[in-house]
């Protein structure tokens, strides 16, 4: 984490210092420091997917649900961090149509496991 805030801090600094002079020699800065910091938390990513497998296959959970799972929480951090980068750049109504559009593919995604859980539930229910 200290590497992280370090990496962020010194960016800070250089994205103030290049604003003035040069506006897209900052938007390239903060958007590699984006893309940086995505890729050290990429190994810890995996580290979590990996313990909510073992947890899913010990629990005897299908896989398929799980994959959607995570697709879904891929989706909304994609679509959060290009939002953010597309702020970044002064784009408020890209940035909000980039979040929309995830929140679209995310509930597309989630009908198969929401139709599971109605499907449940109205079983559970007496006749």
């Amino acid at each position: 984490m200290i590497q992280i805030v370090g990496l962020g801090l010194i960016a800070t600094v250089l994205i103030l210092v290049l604003k003035e002079q040069k506006p897209m020699f900052a938007f390239v800065v903060a958007t590699f420091t984006g893309i940086v910091i995505f890729l050290f938390l990429i190994e810890k990513i995996d580290a979590v997917i990996q313990v909510l497998q073992d947890l899913a296959e010990r629990s005897g959970i299908q896989m398929i649900y799980l994959k959607t799972i995570l697709k879904i929480i891929g989706i909304a951090y994609i679509a959060e961090f290009g939002a953010q980068i597309v702020r970044d750049a002064g784009q408020e109504g890209i940035a909000s149509k980039i979040e929309l559009a995830g929140k679209v593919l995310i509930m597309v995604l989630a009908i198969p496991i929401i139709s599971i859980i109605i499907e449940t539930v109205l079983r559970l229910l007496p006749a």
